[in-house]
């Protein structure tokens, strides 16, 4: 459990001291150069999901946060019951990492638009103001890690895409949708290794007589041997 604490605190410091750095020092769509033009702080504000994809529209805006709100009890409930059997220390790390992330993008939908005004190209957003810029679950997410690392243009012969420009990686993130995808990432290589304890379990059965046997120990004292194949035909 403290780990899990540990993870999930430290992912939400980070996550939210940034966003308010970005979102008090930087204009919307300013970009700051950080290893040269491969990675660049580059401050961007979706409605949507992870990664600057949009969900717009006022309904679609309040169905996502609805949504986000729901996964996040849902994966906090999940932690909590791995937690509670002692599952493996990865699997809940990842956990952990996937349900810190979800609460970082939460609360910038949930409250941003009530404690900042809003960003544009000409004026930084101030903190706590009388009025901020959107209702309850209105507010934008704020995204700025930007990995522009290759940059081309597709052949004219290629389908769908022919002749036109190409950047990877286009996609505009942030550390909370970085810890989801670590934490899903590690679930996905890991897989085995997490959930090798309960397939260990479901494996442990001996059989007698023809039947399954449960809850058999794996060590069988000398004179339960004895009983067992006394019983064998």
């Amino acid at each position: 459990m403290r780990k899990a604490l540990i993870v999930i605190f430290c992912v939400l410091i980070a996550d939210q001291a940034l966003k308010i750095w970005v979102k008090t020092h930087m204009l919307r769509n300013e970009a700051i150069n950080i290893f040269g033009s491969w990675f660049q702080i580059h401050f961007i504000e979706n409605n949507g999901m992870a990664f600057g994809m949009e969900f717009s529209g006022i309904y679609g805006k309040i169905f996502l946060s609805l949504f986000r709100i729901f996964v996040v009890v849902g994966l906090g409930y999940v932690l909590y019951l791995e937690i509670k059997k002692k599952a493996h220390p990865g699997l809940i790390i990842s956990g952990a990492l996937i349900f810190a992330g979800a609460i970082g993008n939460i609360i910038d939908s949930a409250f941003y638009g009530l404690i900042f005004t809003q960003s544009n190209e000409w004026e930084l957003a101030k903190m706590f103001p009388a009025h901020g810029y959107a209702d309850f679950l209105h507010g934008s997410v704020v995204d700025m890690l930007y990995f522009p690392l290759i940059h081309g243009r597709f052949p004219h012969w290629f389908p769908i895409w022919g002749g036109e420009d190409f950047e990877f990686f286009r996609p505009v993130f942030n550390i909370a949708d970085s810890s989801i995808t670590i934490g899903v990432s590690m679930i996905l290589i890991f897989q085995k290794r997490f959930f090798h304890k309960e397939n260990s379990m479901n494996s442990e059965h001996l059989i007698v007589n023809g039947e399954k046997q449960e809850d058999i120990p794996q060590e069988i004292k000398p004179e339960n041997k004895q009983e067992l194949v006394s019983d064998l035909p």
